[in-house]
């Protein structure tokens, strides 16, 4: 038995940016950031925040382009993937580790449309 997922809830570092494959299939790429803050061995507050590379495709990735911007809180369930691509400067091969979405819920506030959720499996 193997299982493959990841959930984040975190804050978009950029607005999404989309493209579209030479398929037609429309490709969204977002930086999430997810903060986590701690008490150190001194007493001392500290926060340590990681960012997440997220992908998404279809329908979920243009519902993405419509709705998130910089500062978004969202929701993000998928699964992990590690490609391998090929350095801009020449200088050999580098990997990136990413999160393919199958869900995204919007969090926080936009106006007032919260909670909105967004899934592969979304009828859109």
């Amino acid at each position: 038995m193997a299982v493959n997922s990841a959930t984040v809830i975190g804050n978009l570092g950029a607005a999404p940016e989309v493209r579209t494959l030479p398929s037609g299939q429309s490709v969204a790429n977002l930086s999430l950031a997810t903060t986590e803050r701690f008490t150190d061995r001194n007493g001392g507050k500290q926060q340590r925040t990681e960012w997440h590379r997220i992908v998404a495709f279809g329908k979920l990735a243009e519902v993405c382009a419509q709705y998130l911007s910089k500062g978004r809180q969202v929701y993000v369930e998928g699964r992990l993937t590690t490609r391998e691509y090929e350095a801009k400067d020449g200088s050999g091969k580098r990997y990136r580790t990413e999160i393919v979405a199958r869900q995204v819920r919007f969090l926080g506030r936009r106006g007032d449309v919260t909670g909105q959720p967004a899934s592969s499996e979304a009828p859109f």
